[in-house]
């Protein structure tokens, strides 16, 4: 039996979608295994979002071809898509032909190079799929979406929106509980703008999923905060269901209107502060992951410190740091580039701020006491990794399983997670 190893960058999108190629390649008696040095095929799903995240794929890449030179290599995914020409030899799966993955595998196998980039079709929601974690469910809501970034290559890679419908998720959300899964993530590469195209949005999606039956946690994907304004109360009303974890990921990028107007971004630093706000006074727990990206083209010192003095003051729980790079064929690449080293220098202090703060936020849960989810397995022996309702880390010790519930109390907290003990 053929062997097939899936290696995935990337987003929970990303991963989506290897589960799907690997659920198709496991229906045509493929073998998917977890170990590259028995494989004889392997799919390198990967990322264009950053270019250190491009960088490290082309290492890969190379890597793999001197360690593994008989070995057959397929890329699949947003780099396949978008710079396709850089890789010109190998067998090449779109973001949108994953559905043609064992097309191009049997292709391969017969010495045959076959490149599946078209965007003209949309892979069905139902193709089956091999969990990477059993108790979680990762369903792509939609596909693409409305922006135009002028620092992002997601555009190229994903396409516009096209949201998949209310009853398709549903179905995928009934199989997966039916499967005693846990979690559901609810992904796309903007949740917010969900369903805009097809007359429908978040909420009305949410109200359908929440009421089935069921023990599970819904854990909503990255969404702009531009496309949250337009359904903010009827949204935050529903948060109130213990069925959706308490955790939003809203990029903030900048806290410069200068900046943000440079990168396209269609809402203002008050705009966003205000919502932050009103989620904090409405959800005093919430979890609020953002994005920054330091040194745009153009950014002053001045405008940089509007960004960490907006960090100061929200107080966010997770922040992901990006030192700008020019991505290939976007409008900020031929914008005038900052000098690296300020870049860098500036994003030490970002880190350093965002440290500090982290570690603030995570004291603030200390001896508190509830249920967490063990959703993951931890890096030591018999240590486990569960989430509260706010989707903070919390690490355990002991003999668990993936998907028990545990009632705890904090007795440590760390910058970047939270140490509890089992309550009898």
């Amino acid at each position: 039996m053929t062997k097939i190893y899936i290696e995935t960058q990337g987003c929970s999108h990303n991963f989506a979608d290897s589960e799907q190629m690997a659920g198709l390649l496991k229906q045509a008696k493929f073998e998917i295994i977890n170990e590259i040095e028995e494989a004889d095929v392997v799919i390198l799903n990967t990322c264009t979002v950053k270019t250190k995240s491009e960088n490290a794929f082309h290492r890969r890449l190379k890597e793999i071809k001197e360690q593994y030179p008989y070995k057959i290599v397929i890329v699949a995914g947003c780099i396949a898509q978008t710079d396709p020409q850089k890789i010109k030899k190998y067998p090449l799966v779109g973001t949108k032909q994953i559905h043609n993955i064992v097309e191009v595998v049997e292709e391969a196998l017969n010495d045959n190079v076959i490149q599946m980039l078209d965007t003209n079709e949309m892979p069905p929601l139902n193709l089956p799929r091999v969990r990477k974690n059993p108790v979680i469910e990762i369903i792509p809501i939609s596909r693409g979406c409305l922006g135009a970034c002028t620092f992002c290559k997601t555009k190229a890679a994903r396409g516009n929106l096209q949201s998949y419908s209310i009853e398709e998720i549903k179905n995928e959300f009934l199989l997966a509980l039916r499967d005693d899964v846990k979690e559901i993530w609810l992904t796309s590469q903007d949740t917010g703008c969900y369903g805009f195209d097809i007359n429908t949005n978040l909420v009305h999606l949410l109200k359908e999923l929440i009421a089935l039956p069921g023990q599970f946690k819904i854990r909503i994907g990255m969404m702009n905060p531009n496309h949250l304004l337009k359904f903010k109360d009827e949204f935050l009303e529903l948060l109130k269901s213990n069925k959706i974890f308490k955790f939003l990921h809203l990029p903030l990028q900048s806290g410069s209107n200068e900046v943000l107007k440079a990168m396209n971004r269609e809402y203002s630093v008050e705009e966003y502060k205000q919502l932050v706000k009103d989620i904090k006074l409405k959800y005093p727990r919430m979890t609020i992951a953002t994005d920054v990206i330091v040194g745009f083209p153009g950014e002053t010192e001045e405008q940089n410190w509007e960004t960490l003095n907006t960090i100061r003051e929200l107080s966010f729980d997770v922040i992901n740091i990006s030192k700008f790079w020019a991505r290939p064929k976007t409008k900020a690449a031929k914008m005038k580039q900052l000098p690296s080293e300020v870049i860098k220098h500036r994003s030490k202090i970002v880190t350093d701020i965002c440290q500090n703060i982290f570690r603030l936020q995570n004291e603030r849960w200390m001896d508190w006491e509830g249920e967490i989810l063990i959703d993951e397995k931890g890096k030591e022996e018999n240590q486990w990794i569960g989430r509260n309702n706010s989707y903070k880390p919390t690490l355990v010790t002991g003999d668990y399983k993936l998907g028990q519930v545990l009632i705890i109390k904090v007795k440590k907290t760390t910058t970047y997670d939270l140490r509890g003990e089992l309550l009898n």
